[in-house]
């Protein structure tokens, strides 16, 4: 498996938080919070396989094991949408992995994992599995995938869901989940919503459901795009379903310490397929040590701004109510040591991030 390391992606450093679509196109506009000196960089993949995969193939076991049933679903999932789906997610996914995966067309191997399966793509099934050893095989070797959704799932570090719109009526919902890194969202709750109920939870999120029917267009007929969310957590586990088990995050007796403290950030792809009425759309969390994240002065600076800029209720809805103040002391004292010292700092990364990514 590759050595590569995480790509380290601070969408903070505008220093405000915002609730918003903030698309950017796959391959075409570069995104601007990449690496330690906040560069520009194009991004073409759709998914990132790195040296934290082994940790997502076994958090993804783990949560496959508990309870298959409470991470992923479908509602009214069609034929069309099923099929474009799956090809493009064995052909991509096998295209990003650097030839530890294959694809021909009928079966997906991966030599990390150590298995193969013939696909049936049109009826989503798994028609064979064979196994051999791998450097990661052990983590696997329990595991009986359901369906081809289910098995290619498996395979990638992303989560996946599916967004169907109804060719006739253009009321759109969300036609499947496979989504085992959740942070603290149940996913079968969003089985068969449309967008609006969807993100209806995430406070502030008004302004974005306003504009639901002409971001779901964007995003099947003129994708690809990628986007980013960002959040400070108290553990460093990838699954957070309510029904899973607990950690220190969100606990009630969880205190900040920046020790235990990670940046979470969530790259987000929407690939549509205008021709089967959908879009695929890939949740892939990185979780940083927050004292790595902000090791620069500036970065620091530009977090602090952030979680002031929201209001109580985004506060409330990233569980931080009880840990900011601590949280922002702690940022306010990493950020004075060289305060305005860095010829590119916060006013010049806002001054670059102000130019605003497409949202259709």
């Amino acid at each position: 498996m590759t050595q590569r390391s995480a790509t380290l992606y601070r969408p903070f450093l505008s220093g405000r938080y915002t609730v918003s679509a903030g698309l950017f196109r796959l391959g075409v506009q570069p995104v601007p919070f990449i690496g330690p000196d906040a560069a520009e960089v194009l991004e073409t993949h759709t998914f990132a396989l790195d040296d934290t995969y082994p940790a997502f193939v076994a958090s993804k076991a783990a949560a496959h094991a508990r309870a298959l049933h409470e991470y992923a679903g479908e509602a009214g999932l069609t034929p069309a949408l099923r099929g474009a789906a799956l090809a493009f997610i064995a052909h991509t996914l096998a295209a990003d992995s650097d030839g530890v995966m294959t694809w021909d067309g009928k079966q997906f191997s991966n030599a990390a994992l150590g298995w193969t399966a013939a696909l049936d793509i049109e009826r989503g099934t798994v028609e064979s599995l064979t196994r051999a050893v791998g450097p990661l095989s052990h983590l696997v070797a329990d595991l009986q995938p359901i369906s081809a959704l289910d098995f290619l799932a498996l395979n990638a570090p992303e989560d996946l869901a599916l967004l169907a719109r109804h060719p006739a009526t253009g009321v759109d919902f969300l036609a499947a989940v496979h989504v085992m890194s959740p942070q603290h969202w149940n996913p079968l709750d969003k089985l068969g919503r449309d967008f609006a109920f969807v993100h209806t939870p995430v406070a502030g999120s008004g302004p974005l459901n306003a504009t639901a029917p002409r971001l779901v267009d964007a995003v099947i007929s003129r994708g690809p795009f990628v986007r980013f969310a960002w959040g400070v957590a108290m553990s460093d586990h990838l699954d957070h379903h309510p029904a899973g088990p607990p950690d220190s995050d969100r606990a009630h007796a969880t205190t900040f310490d920046p020790d235990r403290a990670f940046l979470r950030v969530e790259r987000q792809t929407l690939t549509g397929f205008p021709g089967a009425h959908g879009a695929l759309f890939t949740i892939r969390p990185y979780i940083y040590p927050l004292r790595e994240a902000v090791a620069d002065p500036a970065h620091a600076r530009a977090l602090a701004a952030a979680h002031r800029s929201m209001t109580p209720e985004q506060v409330e809805y990233k569980g931080l109510t009880a840990l900011l103040p601590d949280l922002l002391a702690w940022l306010d004292g990493q950020s004075s040591d060289q305060q305005g010292s860095d010829g590119q700092s916060l006013n010049s990364w806002r001054e670059m991030l102000s130019r605003k990514p497409n949202e259709g």
